[in-house]
């Protein structure tokens, strides 16, 4: 997989740090005020034409309660996308398609501490230095 550009970097930072303010003021009459959506990256194709938004989804236990959320969030991309461009065209030349994923990153990381606690707690893991 070819290294990002510099201006695909770029983009991908300005998009993640506004499509995020746009998260927290739209996101509570998409997916309800409990549940807490950040935007963890974002990554753009070469030709700036697409925009992968990665988010981490908090205070909803099920992956099945996650994915209803993303459900939410593509069904409502169209007002997501014009908070977006609201905030960005003075910055961009044209804006991006947004195809938004779930980043399941942090769950496994709780996932792996919680099985690193058991074996810690059952002692089998050995001495620790």
């Amino acid at each position: 997989m070819p290294k990002e550009t510099k201006r695909q970097l770029q983009i991908g930072e300005l998009i993640r740090r506004n499509f995020g303010q746009v998260l927290q003021a739209e996101g509570s009459y998409i997916y309800g005020s409990e549940i807490f959506v950040t935007v963890t990256s974002v990554k753009m194709t070469p030709d700036m034409g697409i925009a992968k938004i990665y988010v981490s989804i908090f205070n909803a236990p099920e992956l099945s309660a996650k994915e209803e959320v993303i459900t939410k969030l593509r069904k409502n991309l169209w007002r997501l996308k014009s908070g977006l461009v609201h905030r960005i065209k003075r910055h961009v030349r044209r804006i991006p398609h947004l195809d938004i994923y779930l980043d399941e990153t942090l769950d496994e990381m709780y996932n792996l501490n919680n099985v690193f606690d058991t074996l810690r707690a059952t002692n089998q893991l050995g001495e620790e230095e």
